[in-house]
């Protein structure tokens, strides 16, 4: 039986690593994202549920990622996979509700999250914790968003 000190914590680990996702034995980064773009394309929220979602994910994710790192004694560790749906939900936020732009997101995303061109892999110096495991991928979903934006505008 759990006891009440140890609930908590298993709680956190379980959404930092989207349950057993973060565990898969490759590219859980992937999966991870690949779970968020389901979750979009199945619910296709309204802006602002959308934007709430954004909200918690990004505050729960946080503490989440940071207790999880210290459970698992590996500094961002790669179970840790609540940072790719939140950078994901950041992707599509202001987009239509479309396959077509759900899959350009999760493509561009994975593209900004992998290769981490500058400003985004600044950020692993700048903070530690939960906060630097999200604020990549945030970064990540920003110019992702940013690109996607600039596509509907040019178009």
């Amino acid at each position: 039986m759990l006891s009440y000190e140890v609930l908590p914590s298993l709680l956190l680990r379980i959404i930092a690593t989207l349950g057993f996702v973060g565990y898969l034995p490759f590219a859980p980064g992937t999966f991870g994202s690949v779970v968020a773009m389901i979750f979009f394309i199945i619910a296709k929220p309204s802006l602002p549920v959308h934007l709430a979602l954004v909200v918690a994910i990004i505050l729960v994710g946080t503490v989440a990622s940071h207790h999880a790192e210290k459970m698992l004694k590996e500094k961002d560790s790669g179970h840790i996979v609540i940072d790719e749906f939140a950078g994901y939900a950041l992707s599509v936020l202001f987009l239509p509700s479309t396959f077509r732009y759900y899959l350009a997101a999760f493509l561009l995303f994975r593209f900004f999250d992998i290769l981490k061109p500058p400003p985004i892999r600044l950020t692993e110096r700048f903070f530690h914790g939960g906060i630097a495991i999200m604020a990549d991928d945030l970064l990540a979903g920003i110019f992702t968003n940013a690109l996607l934006q600039l596509w509907i505008l040019l178009a």
